[in-house]
């Protein structure tokens, strides 16, 4: 009996150990081989290795909370996961139990790829390919695992399904993942509502100028200028969350560049067209409208890095037009860019020259499908789930409205962009580019900037937005905001959430690690701060003009938003 029992035993073990050397031959497979980033360039990760006394030690714990769990068998089980919170999950023992053994795999999983040696971006890389493999796996994705969806299905005779089914194909046909009821939102009705009129437009950029909020702006007007990878209502979603309305009812008299959405018209648009043509126009058309030689500009994540090399380009040319510039999650240092990095190397670049650098688009879907999978259980499979397995149509929530309205970028812009920022990073290299026929040298920006960088940014870490304090020739001032990358700068005073914190002293060392030790945190938005900061580069309060624009060169096209921000990829 007793040799019975441990031939059970070992028979019972058997699966888990099967399973511990899957899962590492699997994940040293993943170093030998590498992964594409899935439009044909493969990324290079080399061998894999591991420590044996911390290998050893993973597989000890893997085995003994695998027998835990097997002992507990079909009881139910205390998951801990929003995948697998409904009561379905709970009341199915076959399901709970699947959803058990799933997550101690995925915990084993990246804890192997967290133990994995070698080269900080191979690791990197690793834990990026395990995590989605990991949210792949797990069994809420699949309708033959999913208790909830089954449940569903059979509560509501097999609609669910029909409808879910109905919802794939509305997707496939328009051609991205529905994160929200589109149906609800239309730019110029309930988002980008702001009153204003378009002043300017060449084929890159419209000029919005809004409506002032009373008899009296401050004489020096104030543009922005955001990121062209998106469309500019991030900044004018709603009347209680909109930067723009903000600033408007701040007193300042409000421009905003709305970036075209490049067709193939502008494939072959490039770096040096978009600083040209596109932000040193901007800047220049606001000047002459406002007949103001100094104006104040702010630069929202891309948008941030191209008025940097906008205004390093102005001052090699001897002008000096900003009174002030504020960066908001901006890189203008790529030595630290996050979780992107994984994405880049000289390979992947190369593929991008070789295929688009001298022509083509980068389309829109592909760029929001990444950035989707920065965060693949938030952004991909809660909405496949959800929209496919059990049918239903995702609320409706004007910022994921606006993050599933995508954007495409002309090739050799795009491919310029990735050498010589995130491959090669010389925008931080005084004199190591040359655009628009000028050496770039970003200490040559004199002016005071105002620098916010979001805490838990995954797209601009802390760091990285923190780092131009270091770049920048005029006097700063840097706050940072709680939250990420959206969040953290759409952040209403009204609404009273989150913090923000300032060194009193406006020290900046060399590391952000080193401010923040400094650093005092404060209740709410930083808007407040930011705000009485800008007003004091405004200069004296005017007459509000009566009418948008100037005279017959500059005079209203059409009412705001325009229309190139309804263009769709």
């Amino acid at each position: 009996m007793k040799q019975q029992g441990a031939a059970t035993t070992e028979s019972t073990f058997e699966p888990f150990a099967q399973g511990w050397t899957q899962a590492l031959a699997s994940i040293q497979a993943l170093g030998s081989g590498g992964k594409g980033d899935g439009h044909g360039a493969s990324w290079q990760i080399p061998q894999i290795n591991f420590d044996p006394e911390r290998l050893q030690a993973l597989q000890q714990q893997y085995v003994s909370q695998a027998a835990e769990l097997w002992q507990q068998g079909f009881a139910a089980h205390s998951l801990g996961d929003r995948r697998f919170a409904g009561k379905a999950w709970g009341s199915n023992p076959v399901a709970s139990f699947s959803a058990a053994v799933y997550l101690l795999n995925a915990r084993t999983m990246m804890e192997l790829a967290e133990a994995a040696q070698g080269e900080e971006k191979a690791r990197a890389r690793l834990r990026f390919a395990v995590e989605q493999w990991m949210a792949a796996s797990a069994p809420s994705n699949y309708l033959a695992f999913n208790a909830e969806a089954q449940q569903k299905a059979i509560e509501t005779k097999g609609e669910s399904i029909a409808r879910g089914l109905q919802n794939l194909v509305n997707d496939i046909r328009q051609g991205h993942l529905s994160m929200t009821d589109e149906r609800a939102f239309e730019v110029g009705r309930n988002v980008a509502s702001t009153e204003g009129a378009v002043v300017f437009e060449n084929e890159l950029f419209q000029l919005l100028e809004y409506k002032p909020a009373g008899a009296k702006v401050y004489e020096r007007p104030f543009l922005l200028v955001p990121p062209c990878i998106n469309k500019f209502y991030i900044l004018d979603l709603q009347p209680d969350n909109s930067l723009i309305r903000y600033a408007v009812e701040q007193g300042h008299r409000v421009f905003v560049v709305s970036w075209r959405n490049p067709d193939e018209s502008l494939r072959e648009a490039t770096w040096d067209d978009y600083i040209e043509n596109a932000a040193i126009k901007a800047i220049h058309t606001v000047q002459e409208i406002s007949g103001s030689e100094q104006i104040n500009v702010l630069g929202f994540c891309v948008g941030g890095t191209i008025l940097a090399t906008a205004l390093a380009v102005l001052a090699a040319r001897g002008e000096d037009p900003a009174a002030s510039v504020t960066f908001l999650t901006t890189l203008l240092d790529f030595r630290d860019t996050g979780i992107l990095d994984v994405f880049i190397d000289e390979a992947m670049v190369q593929y991008r020259e070789l295929t688009m650098g001298q022509g083509g688009l980068m389309a829109g879907g592909d760029l929001a499908s990444t950035f989707s999978f920065l965060r693949p259980n938030d952004l991909v499979w809660n909405y496949v789930v959800g929209n496919y397995l059990k049918g239903e149509t995702p609320p409706p929530f004007d910022l994921l409205y606006w993050n599933c309205d995508a954007t495409n970028l002309p090739g050799p812009f795009y491919a310029w962009y990735l050498r010589n920022t995130y491959l090669e990073n010389k925008l931080a290299e005084p004199g190591a580019l040359t655009v628009c026929g000028e050496q770039v040298d970003l200490s040559a920006i004199k002016v005071p900037a105002y620098i916010y960088g979001s805490r838990e940014d995954h797209i601009v870490p802390i760091g990285g937005a923190y780092a131009s304090t270091q770049l920048l020739g005029g006097k700063k001032r840097f706050v940072m905001g709680a939250s990420g990358h959206i969040a953290g700068v759409i952040n209403p005073p009204v609404k009273k959430k989150r913090s923000h914190w300032i060194r009193a002293d406006g020290k900046l060392p060399k590391t952000h690690g080193e401010w923040l030790a400094g650093a005092v945190e404060h209740p709410g938005s930083w808007w407040t701060d930011w705000s009485h900061w800008l007003q004091s580069h405004a200069g004296k309060q005017i007459a509000a003009p009566k009418s948008y624009g100037r005279g017959v060169k500059y005079k209203a096209l059409e009412p705001a938003p325009g229309s190139y921000v309804k263009a769709k990829a």
